[in-house]
């Protein structure tokens, strides 16, 4: 029979974190009362130490999506660009007007 994979929920994965960062058992004790693996524990861990400061107001954080603004006018810059520096290489017969 095929057992589906187990998801566990952030408040889970906090608790398991939350527990690890105490230090008060090994990783392999936590990973036995926790069902999970070791390196869960550990990654959790890492995770909470490296977000902690965002709880209390430190640093926002950052957008994934990048700015298409900004972008749109990059390329547009881009094309103006390579327009200009084909048509001075056409004028000077260093680039065919042929492709």
């Amino acid at each position: 029979m095929k057992r589906t994979r187990q998801n566990h929920g952030a408040s889970f994965k906090a608790q398991v974190a939350l527990v690890g960062v105490k230090g008060d058992k090994t990783l392999a004790e936590l990973a036995e009362q926790f069902s999970v693996y070791p390196t869960q524990v550990t990654e959790g861990k890492q995770q909470l130490l490296a977000r902690a400061s965002d709880v209390f107001g430190g640093t926002k954080p950052t957008s994934d999506t990048p700015d298409l603004k900004t972008l749109h006018s990059k390329i547009g810059q881009l094309a103006m660009e390579n327009d200009f520096l084909e048509h001075a290489l056409i004028k000077t017969d260093l680039l065919s007007a042929k492709r």
